[in-house]
């Protein structure tokens, strides 16, 4: 089976993506999205996305992870694929689509792509973390000196604790670099290693990092794969509204794989 596929990238954050606007990639296997996301093997990435077609919206994302598993919302990989389809020559002032987790719109700003996320109404606070759901479960941790953290060995501790099973949680590890500034690092599951940057995760650290208490923030964030800033208003500690990821997204390149 003769594969055409896209290779796009969202501050190191890397996807497959495979245009099945008419429906040819729908007998893919677990085993054969593994495989594509196989470095060694296949093309190589965190994930892979099919852009599909949807009534009353412009397209619908389905998400796959690296393990082959249906995923939960990625925030880099909405962002990549709107610049896919804004490559496509489909250019719009705000596109609608429809993710795992439900509604999402986007803009195109030159190389930054915005992704407005789903609203938040609901953190469970720990004296030394957090856990909230931005599109995919986070557990969020305030840590000194996350550039040595051992991201997956620590990471995997937490995200295979029985508290988070069976799905599992993903893991950020948060530095405050200034009021309005964080340093993040995260392990993803179904990816079952640091990624160099996570969308949601991103999101999730900025949210708990508000210098505002009340009303409108803006968090730059920096990750190992390049930067990007997160805009919200917060109402509350547990409650945010009109929040944004912003970054950049880029084409990679294209090809065409065979594979069983």
């Amino acid at each position: 089976m003769k594969i055409q596929f896209q290779k796009y990238q969202g501050t190191g954050n890397d996807f497959v993506i495979l245009d099945n606007r008419d429906n040819k990639f729908n007998s893919l296997t677990t085993e054969q999205v593994h495989l594509l996301c196989d470095r060694r093997f296949g093309v190589g990435g965190d994930g892979l996305m099919m852009l599909n077609s949807k009534t009353g919206y412009d397209f619908e994302m389905l998400y796959f992870n690296a393990d082959g598993k249906p995923g939960s919302m990625c925030g880099n990989g909405g962002r990549c694929m709107v610049k896919y389809v804004f490559n496509l020559g489909i250019h719009k002032y705000t596109y609608k689509f429809l993710a795992s987790d439900g509604e999402h719109e986007a803009e195109v700003e030159g190389h930054i792509v915005r992704l407005k996320m789903n609203d938040v109404n609901h953190v469970e606070e720990h004296s030394s973390y957090a856990v909230l759901n931005t599109g995919s479960p986070h557990f969020v941790k305030f840590a000194n000196d996350v550039e040595n953290i051992d991201v997956v060995e620590t990471g995997r501790e937490i995200r295979y604790n029985k508290k988070y099973m069976p799905d599992g949680i993903n893991v950020n590890f948060v530095e405050g670099l200034g009021e309005d500034s964080i340093f993040v690092r995260t392990y993803e599951r179904g990816v079952e290693d640091e990624t160099l940057s996570c969308g949601t995760g991103v999101t999730a650290a900025a949210l708990m990092s508000a210098h505002n208490p009340r009303g409108f923030n803006k968090v730059d964030v920096r990750t190992p794969g390049g930067r990007l800033s997160v805009e919200f208003n917060k109402l509350s500690d547990t409650e945010f509204e009109n929040i944004w990821l912003c970054g950049p997204a880029e084409f990679v390149f294209s090809g065409e794989i065979e594979i069983n």
